[in-house]
């Protein structure tokens, strides 16, 4: 990838300097392709650490709540085993165990039916506080083991998070790279270039938001909180209400509408109803990528509504994710 990136620059710096003009905005265009690539490749990796957050969360969740469980049954086996030390120390007092025996050879049989009757009670007693010890402690032991497991999951999950937040940044430092490579001049082109894309998108995005109608209830409300963004900014992991990353604007659409979905496409993609795409209507959340990285909102005619990416805007366009294939529709 550096090596592409340098030759690239190379290849611009010469153009520039000696070539028809025509060849240089060309090489000026397969730069400006590398750089959407690699913010499209950042984005994915975002998405990527937004799931992991999201798993990150629901385990930590589940592990306070097993530790305290935990927490629970252990003082439960200590109680257990202060009673069965009082009993044996009761027992150790009256001599139970030692005059059982005396009993049996008794002259007297009134006296060996009224301790006999209180020492079988003692050992009831005995007994029923050790199969209560026993099943608390097995209970204690399987929840302690289930302790071990969430920790180590979340450590897993802890790791993979950091791993897709390193290549997210490290993906834009390899797209400012490559821009920084280039001419003064040709970087404020480009830029230039961007923005009026941007500007263009805004502009027919904008248009096309105001022909909507005709979408009610839980689709409607999430349609329509998602299109009162058009123009805003992409943004890692954002939700709003300035930026938005492409699963924040889906979440926070819905929540609008009543449904509460978590930040991340890959865990939206598991819930909801899956839809034939020939089915889908306006409204339905469209998935893209293996695995799911990308998340938009389909508004009718062949467009979506959604997030695009680093460097891009809220914005309206055909759901055709290049190298990211549609995968998925859900309805909420």
């Amino acid at each position: 990838m550096r090596l592409g990136a340098v030759t690239l620059s190379m290849t611009v710096f010469i153009s520039l300097a000696g070539q028809p003009v025509s060849q240089a905005a060309q090489t000026l265009a397969q730069v400006q392709a590398q750089v959407i690539r690699l913010e499209e490749e950042a984005t994915s990796a975002a998405e990527g650490a937004q799931e992991a957050k999201v798993k990150l969360a629901a385990l930590t969740r589940s592990l306070e709540g097993i530790q305290a469980k935990a927490a629970i049954q252990g003082k439960t086996v200590d109680e257990i085993s202060k009673t069965l030390g009082i009993i044996a120390v009761n027992q150790y007092k009256s001599g139970t165990l030692s005059e059982s025996l005396e009993l049996l050879f008794s002259t007297d049989p009134t006296l060996y039916l009224s301790a006999a009757g209180s020492l079988d009670a003692i050992t009831r007693q005995k007994g029923v506080q050790l199969r209560k010890f026993q099943s608390a402690e097995q209970q204690l032991n399987a929840t302690s083991l289930t302790v071990s497991d969430r920790l180590a999951q979340v450590k897993a999950v802890q790791k993979r998070l950091a791993e897709r937040s390193a290549v997210a940044v490290k993906k834009l430092a390899q797209a400012e790279s490559l821009l920084a490579k280039l001419k003064k001049e040709d970087r404020e082109r480009l830029a230039r270039l961007a923005r009026a894309r941007e500007d263009a998108d805004q502009a027919s995005s904008l248009a096309a938001a105001k022909k909507l109608s005709g979408v009610s209830g839980r689709a409607g409300s999430a349609l329509k909180f998602a299109l009162k963004q058009i123009g805003d900014r992409y943004v890692f992991g954002a939700d709003g209400m300035i930026y938005w990353d492409c699963s924040g604007l889906t979440m926070r659409a819905y929540q609008t509408a009543g449904v509460s979905l978590p930040h991340s496409s890959a865990a939206q993609a598991r819930m909801g109803k899956s839809i034939p795409f020939s089915q889908k209507k306006p409204g339905d959340l469209m998935f893209f990528g293996r695995p799911v990285s990308h998340v938009g909102i389909y508004l009718g005619g062949g467009k979506m509504v959604h997030a695009p990416r680093s460097g891009s805007r809220v914005k309206i366009a055909p759901p055709n994710m290049g190298r990211k294939p549609l995968v998925a529709i859900r309805r909420f």
